[in-house]
């Protein structure tokens, strides 16, 4: 049976608002002062709904810090997808294009670059299966183009791009908590020349490229 309507909203939309707006609450407290520094009572307090509504929508502040994190790598994802689907096929333009975009989108909100490379991992290991799935979705993306240019290196390409993506999060990671942070061009044309050494064909030296 549906749910009344009050003021408009079903109760199936009344959830989905109060939802979208903890969700929206948590993008920020957990970004700045931080998931741990960030109570029930605080999120509640900024989303305007009451501590008993809260969970309703989730069933803890860890449930809520991943539903923020996965919409954070969602997006991140399909933007850095479209970015590597308009380069040019070959494998150097879409690593350069691939990573550009995923360095500005990310940096482009700091709250997002914070989620992501610092405060997913201050909630503890009950997200650690959401972190290795995010992993898992660019490394997916890495090893197609990859495989797509027949560039396959001689060491195990999922090892090997799990490392390289390893690099990506340490130099994002310096870029939150450094004061001041270095520039993201910087961080674009290391991580450009990371990969491209990575996967240079044999005996050719591909430099980064603005």
């Amino acid at each position: 049976m549906a749910g009344r309507d009050y003021r408009g909203m079903s109760a199936a939309e009344r959830l989905a608002d109060r939802r979208e707006r903890l969700i929206s609450a948590a993008y920020t407290l957990f970004a700045q002062p931080g998931f741990h520094a960030t109570t029930i009572e605080k999120l509640c307090a900024t989303a305007r709904i009451s501590n008993r509504a809260f969970y309703e929508c989730f069933s803890s502040r860890e449930d809520l810090m991943r539903a923020v994190y996965e919409r954070c790598i969602d997006e991140t994802l399909a933007a850095v997808t479209k970015a590597i689907d308009k380069a040019p096929p070959t494998l150097d333009d879409q690593i350069a294009a691939g990573i550009a975009e995923y360095i500005r989108f990310v940096t482009k909100d700091v709250r997002r670059a914070r989620l992501m490379h610092l405060e997913v991992r201050r909630a503890g290991n009950v997200l650690n299966a959401a972190r290795q799935r995010a992993v898992a979705s660019f490394t997916k993306v890495i090893e197609s183009s990859v495989r797509s240019a027949d560039r396959t290196p001689p060491f195990d390409l999922h090892l090997l791009t799990l490392g390289l993506v390893g690099a990506i999060t340490e130099l994002l990671i310096e870029w939150v908590v450094s004061e001041p942070s270095p520039p993201t061009d910087q961080l674009v044309e290391t991580c450009v020349y990371i990969f491209r050494r990575t996967f240079a064909s044999e005996g050719a030296l591909v430099t980064s490229s603005h």
